[in-house]
């Protein structure tokens, strides 16, 4: 049976370990409220260009771009973006699982990973699967040059015909508490066949020509996409990390409460068994 000083020990271990989870929570929520601002910001712009974009595309006609070259998808990239930490409960499982799953719908074709965040670099790696670029540690504080980077990659291959499509998996941020795991296709660039029917009753006058908008608006669509996910991930991480030690600190505040009570029945025990011991050594002697 544990003695005192051993209940003493690990309630002090305990004590330490949820000073740690704690601080951990505070760091977390400082860092997802900026990250939450930058995600629900590049939202709008996100949406405005997508909008610009498929627009510009329904009053083109015969509209031809390498970008929106359609192809057997027999060479398929995914772009994966995950955590770069742990502790972050289930975030970097959950993305991980979502990718597997894409990879084994696409089991027959030729794929081909670029990894964004350590942990699912580290992860896919020891899959054995093909990385096409790794970018760890640009999820902590995310620039627009390292989506421009990654763009960039994927527009060259795509437009060389190295490869026949690209998707992006990500977590998409929703509130503190959930996120959403988002497949969303990256290229080719569908046609504007989904355009809103309100919005195509507006008629434009475009002062370029439709090569020099298309070569401008294109790539700039996938830089922004790109941009968006990579916000979205830091967004969810700090999220999920900041309700893990949230988590973390109250299951160590129970198991002080149930490390405490047993120690005092320990304690009470002991004094009993003393004061037992002394009646009875006294009842002999008298």
């Amino acid at each position: 049976m544990p003695s005192l000083l051993d209940f003493r020990r690990r309630i002090r271990s305990v004590k330490n370990t949820q000073q740690i989870t704690r601080a951990m929570k505070f760091v977390a929520a400082a860092r997802l409220r900026r990250a939450q601002e930058a995600a629900l910001a590049a939202r709008p712009y996100a949406k405005e260009l997508t909008r610009v974009l498929r627009s510009t595309m329904s009053r083109i006609v015969g509209v031809e771009h390498p970008l929106m070259e359609k192809r057997p998808e027999k060479r398929v990239l995914a772009i994966v973006l995950s955590g770069e930490r742990g502790l972050a409960g289930a975030f970097n499982t959950n993305i991980l699982k979502k990718a597997a799953e894409f990879f084994r719908s696409h089991k027959k074709e030729s794929l081909s990973v670029i990894a964004v965040g350590k942990k699912g670099r580290d992860a896919l790696k020891r899959a054995g699967l093909n990385l096409a670029g790794e970018y760890v540690n640009v999820l902590a504080k995310v620039e627009f040059g390292t989506a421009r980077e990654i763009a960039t990659l994927v527009t060259e291959s795509y437009s060389n015909n190295e490869i026949d499509a690209v998707h992006l998996i990500f977590s998409e941020f929703k509130n503190v508490m959930s996120a959403h795991l988002a497949v969303e296709k990256l290229l080719p660039i569908e046609s504007a066949e989904s355009e809103e029917p309100e919005s195509s009753q507006v008629d434009y006058i475009y002062e370029q020509d439709p090569d020099t908008l298309l070569e401008r608006l294109l790539p700039r669509y996938v830089e922004t996409q790109v941009m968006r996910a990579m916000l979205e991930s830091s967004a969810a991480e700090y999220a999920a990390r900041m309700t893990a030690m949230e988590s973390a600190t109250k299951n160590a505040g129970e198991v002080i409460q149930a490390l405490t009570l047993h120690m005092n029945k320990v304690r009470q025990a002991a004094i009993t068994k003393e004061i037992i011991e002394i009646v009875s050594g006294a009842s002999s002697t008298a």
